[in-house]
């Protein structure tokens, strides 16, 4: 009776160690090659993705070109046209990253299901592994040697018992790996469904700029009638209406004398404020050469710009920091805190200013302005956090190109002014500030 359950031992045994190694090489097979064409998809859409941001970099490249032109009709359809065809590409991009991004949460999927899996093996392996072991319970190891057939049989018998006792130990340290695995996994997973969330938004945003960019190009040609003459009139309207309602701007700012205490406001040099754009070159723009989305174009204070149009500036210099940033490039919060403003100026005719603005009230004593974006993201009230999306830049308000005025004030001195009485901007919104409550930018990033 001994020799027959000895043998029947050692063959279940070892049928049981070759079926659970045979298993899991078939099952980790056909799992890797589901991962692996997700993978080849997602490598795709990436390859993509990198050919169409050299297209956008070319569009670039002839924005810039056209922006050091004289400003004639042909040149700034051209530039809207260039631009057109960037966020079209942009739009292009943000597909293939939600192609991407779906395509990893998939992947995310079947590495979720295959840990779930492997894990009720590895369970069902320990518990299938006890059973046997369970069954020839009543035998000791001195009975197993002194029952075997011959010495090599009892030696396989005792090699089989040392296998399973190892499968078993593999097993639960495989069995606790994949649990680790599988909380990581559904970790990425809700990161990369909250993404797709984004993007999907981002790209509805897009859409909206590129309608808003055609509707521009529509009443530049319905305004002048695609007469160089008139664009050029059209030019020297809106530099006389920006002069007069500066001069407004002014009378209202030597009125203000609100106190502003520099104890209550960070120090210069603290970098208490984030870049407001991504892939950001700290200086005036580089070369051509280099590669940077976005760029230094005027300081704050009297710049050469300002100093050379003192009818718009009244001497008193640029009130902050102008970037590079093509139309529809996305605006991020430089700092956490609350948006007190989300205005835009360009719904009265005549009023040429910041066009579509945001507001930050921040809880360090700053407030930060973004001007002329081409969408607003955010609402009056609402709570954002560093780095958050509020808007894209664009091209609206007083501009000479697509760029993002970037503005920091002293709260304390800085006011959101609706003006009542006002021969161009009457029922705008615009902020105002005490001279002393305009602060350089550049002190705080």
């Amino acid at each position: 009776m001994h020799l027959k359950s000895s043998h029947k031992f050692e063959t279940s045994a070892l049928l049981l160690v070759f079926m659970i190694c045979n298993f899991f090489f078939i099952f980790s097979h056909v799992r890797a090659q589901t991962v692996t064409e997700l993978q080849t998809k997602i490598n795709q859409r990436n390859d993509d993705i990198a050919n169409l941001e050299k297209q956008i970099q070319g569009y670039q490249t002839q924005i810039d070109t056209l922006g050091s032109e004289k400003a004639t009709l042909s040149a700034t359809l051209k530039s809207l046209d260039l631009n057109r065809k960037q966020l079209e590409a942009k739009i292009a991009v943000t597909q293939d990253r939600i192609s991407a991004k779906t395509f990893e949460i998939q992947q995310f999927g079947t590495q979720i299901n295959s840990k779930q899996n492997d894990i009720e093996d590895d369970q069902q392996v320990i518990r299938q592994t006890f059973m046997s072991l369970s069954e020839n319970g009543d035998q000791s190891l001195a009975e197993i040697i002194l029952g075997g057939k011959s010495i090599s049989g009892t030696l396989d018998t005792l090699d089989s018992l040392g296998t399973l006792q190892k499968s078993v130990k593999d097993h639960i340290n495989t069995l606790n790996t994949d649990k680790s695995l599988l909380e990581s996994n559904k970790k990425a997973s809700e990161r990369a469904k909250s993404e797709l969330v984004t993007l999907n938004s981002q790209l509805g945003d897009q859409r909206a700029i590129v309608l808003s960019t055609t509707a521009d190009k529509n009443s530049i040609l319905k305004q002048t009638n695609q007469s160089e003459a008139s664009y050029r009139q059209l030019l020297a309207t809106k530099k006389s209406e920006e002069a007069a309602l500066q001069q407004e701007i002014d009378q209202y700012e030597s009125q203000l004398h609100l106190l502003v205490n520099p104890s209550q406001i960070p120090h210069t040099g603290s970098g208490v404020l984030s870049w407001p754009l991504d892939n950001m070159y700290p200086n005036v723009c580089p070369p051509p050469s280099k590669s940077y989305s976005s760029c230094i174009t005027q300081y704050f204070g009297n710049t050469d710009f300002s100093t050379a149009n003192p009818q718009i500036y009244n001497g008193s210099g640029h009130p902050g920091v102008d970037f590079r940033a093509s139309i529809g490039t996305p605006v991020k919060a430089a700092l956490s805190g609350v948006i007190v403003g989300v205005y835009n100026t360009d719904l009265y005719p005549g009023c040429y200013s910041y066009g579509k603005w945001v507001m930050i009230k921040h809880g360090n004593g700053l407030s930060t302005l973004y001007g002329h974006l081409s969408l607003p993201s955010v609402a009056i009230g609402q709570q954002v956090t560093t780095g958050q999306l509020i808007g894209y830049s664009g091209n609206t308000g007083a501009t000479t190109g697509p760029h993002l005025h970037f503005g920091v004030y002293a709260t304390a001195g800085v006011v959101i002014k609706l003006f009542t009485n006002s021969k161009h901007c009457q029922g705008a919104t615009i902020p105002i500030a005490d001279y002393s409550a305009y602060l350089n930018p550049l002190s705080y990033l």
